[in-house]
C-alpha cells in the first residue's frame, strides 16, 4: 500500500486530534444518530485535552457533512484549528474512536482501507464500449467509445460476392471500433496508473481490443464475455465480477510481499530490526499484523527516521517522545517512501512482534548479517 495520500498530516507539527466515526444512515434522518455519536467523541477529545479549535474544526465537517445511504465511515484529523484530512471509509470504523496524541493515530485509516487497486473496466460490444476507470483511493474516471457503422450482413447466395464484400466492411467497423475502445481503455489505464484491466462483454470484440492494447497492458488484462452494454442488470453482475477482480489482485499482492519477506530468512523480522532498518532508510515493504488492540510505544524525535525502541538510541534529539508503536511506524513508512501490508491475524500467525520488513538492501550493518 502506498501511503503518499498521509504525508499533509506529517508536513506540520501535532498534537493532533483523530476521529473515527459511524456515518452510516440507520433511518430516513441520519443528522440526530450521527450528532449523538459525535457528542461522545467531543467528550473525549476534551476529556484528553484537546485544543477546543482543532474540536470545533472536526465539529464543522462532522456537521456539515451530507449523510449518504449505507453504511459507512470518516475519519478526520485536525490540529491547531486546521482539519489537514478527510477520509470516507467504506465501511463503518470497528468502533468510534476519538484520540488526542502527538502524532495523527492513522493505523484503523490504513488498515481498513487495505491494498488499493488502480481499475480499469471496459464492457463492449461491436458497436463501441463503455469504459470507467477509479485510481488507487480516487475518483471514478469515465469514457463512452461511439463505434463506426456497424454492417448488418444479408443473406445471399452461399459464396456470392456481395457477403464477402460486407465481412470485410463488418470486420474493418469491428477492428476500428476496437481500437478506439483500446485507445480510450490505455489513455483511463495511463491516467489513473491501472493495475488490473477488466474487458467484458462480446467475445469478439473484447479480443480485438485486447490485442490492440501495449504489450505493457495486455498482462493486466483479464476477460470474460459476462455483461452487456445495454442491459441495467449486467452492470451489476460487472460491479461484482470487478470487485472479485480487485480482491483477487489485492490478494496477489500481499502474497507477493509475504514471499519476498520469506526470502529474506533472517533479517527483517520484528520490532527491533523494523525500527533498526527504519533509521537507515533501508524499508522497502513494512508488514504488519492488525491488532486494534495494540498499545505499544516507541520514541521518536521531530524527523521521521528518528524513531527508536528506546530514548538512548536517540542521542542526537534533544527531547525525545513517546507515541504510539503503530503512529510512529506508519510515520517514518511515510518519511521514507516506504510502503505497507497490512495483513489479517490468519496471514502471519508467526511474524515476531505481528511486525517485518522487505528491506531495500542488506548489508553488513543490517542486524541479523553479523553486526546485530
Amino acid at each position: 500500500m502506498q501511503l503518499s495520500f498521509l504525508r499533509p498530516l506529517y508536513d506540520r507539527p501535532g498534537p493532533w486530534c483523530s476521529v473515527y466515526l459511524d456515518a452510516s444512515r440507520d433511518t430516513h434522518d441520519a443528522h440526530p444518530q450521527v450528532d449523538l455519536r459525535w457528542r461522545a467523541l467531543k467528550g473525549q477529545l476534551l476529556e484528553q485535552g484537546a485544543d477546543a479549535e482543532s474540536i470545533d474544526a472536526i465539529e464543522r465537517v462532522v456537521r456539515g457533512h451530507d449523510p449518504m445511504p449505507g453504511d459507512y465511515g470518516i475519519a478526520v484529523f485536525a490540529t491547531r484549528g486546521h482539519v489537514v484530512l478527510t477520509e470516507y471509509l467504506t465501511a463503518p470504523p470497528l468502533k468510534d474512536l476519538a484520540v488526542w496524541s502527538n502524532l495523527p493515530h492513522t493505523m484503523p485509516l490504513v488498515a481498513q482501507r487495505g491494498e488499493q487497486i488502480a481499475w480499469v473496466r471496459v464492457l463492449a460490444d461491436r458497436r463501441g464500449a463503455d469504459a470507467m476507470a477509479v485510481s488507487a483511493g480516487g475518483v471514478p474516471r469515465r469514457a463512452h467509445v461511439q463505434g463506426r457503422e456497424s454492417w448488418q450482413l444479408r443473406r445471399v447466395q452461399p459464396g456470392g460476392w456481395s457477403q464477402s464484400r460486407y465481412q470485410r466492411a463488418a470486420m474493418e467497423a469491428w477492428h476500428h471500433n476496437a481500437g478506439d475502445a483500446a485507445a480510450a481503455t490505455v489513455e483511463l489505464a495511463e491516467k489513473v496508473g491501472a493495475d488490473v484491466l477488466v474487458v467484458a462483454g462480446d467475445v469478439r470484440a473484447t479480443g480485438m481490443i485486447a490485442a490492440q492494447l501495449p504489450e505493457r497492458w495486455q498482462d493486466m488484462v483479464v476477460r470474460t464475455d459476462a455483461g452487456s452494454r445495454n442491459v441495467a442488470a449486467d452492470h451489476t453482475l460487472m460491479d461484482d465480477l470487478t470487485v472479485q477482480t480487485i480482491a483477487e489482485v489485492a490478494e496477489q499482492r500481499v502474497a507477493a510481499a509475504l514471499d519476498r519477506f520469506g526470502m529474506q530468512e533472517d533479517v527483517g523480522a520484528g520490532l527491533d530490526a523494523v525500527v533498526a532498518a527504519l533509521q537507515r532508510n533501508q524499508v522497502d515493504t513494512m508488514l504488519i499484523v492488525d491488532d486494534p488492540s495494540a498499545n505499544g510505544q516507541l520514541w521518536i524525535g521531530p524527523e521521521p527516521t528518528d524513531i527508536a525502541t528506546e530514548p538512548g538510541q536517540l542521542a542526537a534529539v534533544r527531547d525525545p517522545q513517546q507515541a504510539r508503536a503503530d503512529a510512529a511506524l506508519v510515520r517514518a513508512l511515510v518519511g521514507t517512501d516506504a510502503e505497507l501490508t497490512v495483513l489479517g491475524p490468519d496471514e502471519a500467525p508467526d511474524l515476531t512482534d505481528g511486525v517485518g520488513a522487505v528491506l531495500r538492501y542488506v548489508d553488513a550493518g543490517t542486524p541479523g548479517r553479523g553486526n546485530g
